[in-house]
């Protein structure tokens, strides 16, 4: 497996990339920004992970302009805040996982890797449907009835996790550990905001149904039916 590392600080790049290569992991090590988002455009790399605070471009940079690429490697975006906006604030940049500094290395190897494994085609079915929705786990792609949608890589892991889940119920904090692997805070809307997103992005017609629908008081559910 071939792990990229993004870390301007000497000794913790030095730490991780002993210890990936004595879990014998395949390490490239980088210390700036601009030289890991060259290398992270490179489809090689199982795993990125990114440092928020980097010279030349910062992580949350490098991992904007990697998904906007539609680069989807997983990225464990590394950092010494701990506060909930810049744990969403690095989320929301498109990471799939977020690191507190200091950190056990049992637990990145873990974190990384449940993030592979979570991206792995033998894992999974590589094809999801739903009405007439179909997701192409392996390219990444989403199409609901003949019209090819363009989602950001949170979105896709949103409509997936509802895809796994249809004519559940999933209130917004397992829909924030599910997908974003954060505890849901309740003063704070994200996860509103991006099921309104996808939702805008699943009308590619006019007389298209509403599939994720709002359940008052609990969350969310895609389904076809409406119910009161």
């Amino acid at each position: 497996m071939k792990i990229l590392v993004v870390e301007d600080e000497a000794s913790v790049r030095e730490f991780i990339e002993k210890g990936l290569i004595e879990e014998g992991f395949d390490v490239t090590v980088v210390g700036d920004g601009a030289s890991g988002e060259r290398l992270g455009m490179e489809p090689s790399f199982d795993c990125v992970i990114l440092d928020w605070r980097l010279p030349e471009k910062s992580g949350l940079e490098v991992c904007k302009n990697l998904r906007t690429n539609g680069i989807l490697t997983p990225i464990i975006m590394l950092t010494a805040m701990n506060s909930v906006e810049n744990r969403v604030e690095g989320l929301d940049s498109g990471a799939d996982d977020y690191l507190t500094k200091p950190f056990a290395f049992e637990e990145l190897i873990a974190r990384i890797k449940a993030l592979t494994r979570r991206m792995s085609p033998s894992a999974t079915s590589e094809i999801l449907t739903f009405a007439d929705i179909s997701m192409d786990l392996k390219r990444k792609s989403v199409v609901r009835g003949e019209k090819l949608l363009h989602l950001t890589a949170k979105e896709f892991s949103l409509l997936e996790y509802f895809m796994r889940n249809p004519e559940r119920v999933l209130s917004r904090a397992d829909i924030a550990l599910a997908v974003w692997n954060i505890n849901f805070e309740t003063n704070t809307n994200f996860i509103d905001v991006y099921v309104t997103y996808l939702r805008q992005k699943l009308q590619v017609l006019d007389h298209a149904k509403q599939l994720i629908q709002t359940v008052r008081g609990m969350g969310y559910v895609l389904r076809e039916r409406e119910e009161d």
